[in-house]
């Protein structure tokens, strides 16, 4: 069998992000639209986001919460009836004026002038305002309470500087609304969230994150808290999975949502918000990847097992194909982590080197090729796609294994493969992150122009507010990092915030992100 290496042009040392760009086209992820920041998300990636989108919408009904849908249109009335929340999304708007368009006489198109809409409406960037307006009629006593809803939609961040998968003007996502009686059952919802992202991220993704408060000047426009889940990348960068806001009343008291109290009396309600999007799936890409393209963790993969027949335009290709139908039929019986095998026998026509480079590429958990040989001898040449490389001879890492043996293991095999890329993630993630730091010098020499994938550091903090607060960002931003969160499971601080000499009352993680 060939071992022709066919890696990508770029190394991940050489070039994080053009070797990024470059996994998202050899594995035909995604392209290009025309459209400046949106993308075409191709049936390989849909089908990552498909996975996902299926074993987290299993978790969000688990929880009691039920699916619904609301407007891609936002009034922007409701957006000006809560500032706060307008101003930290007024940049990013999109914004249709008019609603239809006329010729210009030369051959082109433009905007009606007798066609202006009497109110501009909003592209959503988020849904809270509007779903706000529906929760105010929904909601009248406590006995609707709690509401809990999620929808899976699109949404319109109008993004200057854009890159697949992790900042698009366009994304895909889900975003939780309920609302609650008190703050305690609210705070209750908003970390049942956040560990529901924390179990799907780990579980299914293999991303190994880290859950915490974001800062103040960090939370969600209008929240009174706001958690995170942050994963870190291969070059150290930080990426934000997923976040979870306690609102408080404030969207409740724009929008009108109330009820009547076990009292008589009207109550304003606590309510929540959650939500993870498709950059996830340039977290798996940033986190998974190798030089030879992408590694899909098989709880997310599309087809977790492709078979791949060598025909040669021989007599014995019929037998050679009956032989690997057969091999479909007994894998596509089998079960792993909980579901029915995904299994895909590849018959479209081609050399096999080529095809199997193209679903290394794409990062199929499992590659089986099936010759003439294999056939007479009842074997598949098996590869796993997270040890791709016979460490010793440099060539492929292919196992030569008894096609019974191979069907009878491959429910095993495949839960190992999620568990080896998330402990080899981990590890790689605890031993980048630096404790002990004491003074902004040496956070400042920890993350030199010399210094290649820094990764994070947890300092100690004295959770600093209002201007105190500025100046560490504005310290921070000399060197490009931002505050991430406050880890829930870190340890408890000690001795001075190396911002403000102030004695700690917790400890942050601070890094570069996405």
């Amino acid at each position: 069998m060939s071992q022709i290496r066919h890696a990508l042009s770029v190394k991940r040392e050489d070039d994080f992000a053009a070797w990024y760009q470059e996994v998202i086209s050899a594995a035909d992820m995604a392209e290009d639209s025309g459209v400046r920041g949106c993308m075409v998300i191709k049936p390989w990636g849909y089908g990552i986001w498909e996975r996902i989108q299926r074993l987290m919408d299993d978790r969000i009904k688990a929880a009691g919460v039920q699916n619904c849908y609301f407007p891609i249109f936002i009034p922007l009335a409701n957006f000006e009836r809560e500032a706060e929340h307008v101003e930290g999304f007024a940049k990013e708007m999109a914004v249709v004026t008019h609603h239809r368009l006329i010729s210009d006489g030369k051959g082109g198109l433009i905007p009606d002038p007798e066609a202006k809409l009497e109110e501009p409406l909003v592209v959503r960037p988020t849904s809270e305002t509007i779903i706000g307006d529906a929760m105010s009629r929904w909601i009248q006593s406590w006995r609707d309470l709690p509401l809990l809803t999620n929808q899976w939609a699109n949404v319109v961040r109008w993004e200057m500087r854009t890159r697949m998968f992790l900042r698009t003007s366009e994304f895909l996502w889900q975003e939780g609304h309920t609302a609650h009686e008190s703050r305690e059952d609210a705070l209750e919802e908003t970390h049942r969230a956040l560990e529901m992202y924390r179990a799907c991220v780990e579980d299914d993704l293999a991303l190994p994150v880290v859950c915490g408060e974001k800062p103040e000047n960090e939370r969600f426009p209008g929240a009174v808290e706001t958690w995170s889940i942050e994963a870190m990348m291969q070059d150290g960068k930080a990426l934000q999975a997923g976040t979870s806001h306690y609102l408080g009343t404030n969207f409740a008291h724009a929008a009108g949502i109330k009820y009547q109290d076990r009292e008589g009396k009207e109550q304003l309600c606590h309510t929540t918000s959650w939500g993870t999007s498709t950059r996830m799936i340039g977290g798996v890409i940033m986190t998974h990847g190798d030089d030879d393209g992408l590694r899909v963790p098989p709880r997310i993969a599309p087809h977790q097992v492709v078979i791949l027949p060598m025909l040669r335009d021989k007599p014995e290709d019929g037998e050679v194909l009956a032989y690997c139908e057969e091999l479909y039929r007994q894998l596509a019986a089998q079960t792993s982590m909980g579901e029915p095998l995904r299994v895909l026998l590849d018959k479209k026509p081609g050399q096999a080197a080529a095809k199997r480079w193209g679903w290394v590429r794409k990062g199929a958990p499992v590659i089986l090729e099936v010759g003439p040989r294999d056939m007479a001898e009842g074997k598949v040449a098996m590869i796993r796609r997270d040890r791709l490389w016979n460490m010793d001879n440099g060539k492929a890492n292919f196992a030569f294994t008894p096609r019974d043996e191979a069907v009878a293991g491959i429910g095993e095999l495949l839960a190992d493969i999620q568990q080896s890329l998330f402990d080899e993630a981990r590890a790689r993630r605890d031993a980048n992150i630096k404790r002990g730091v004491t003074s902004m010098d040496e956070v400042a020499a920890f993350y030199g122009e010399d210094v290649k994938n820094p990764g994070w550091i947890e300092v100690q903090w004295s959770r600093p507010t209002g201007e105190a607060l500025e100046k560490v960002v504005d310290a921070l931003k000399e060197h490009k990092l931002t505050i991430r969160n406050v880890p829930r499971d870190s340890e408890p601080a000690e001795g001075t915030c190396i911002f403000t000499g102030a004695p700690a009352v917790e400890r942050i993680l601070i890094a570069k992100a996405y």
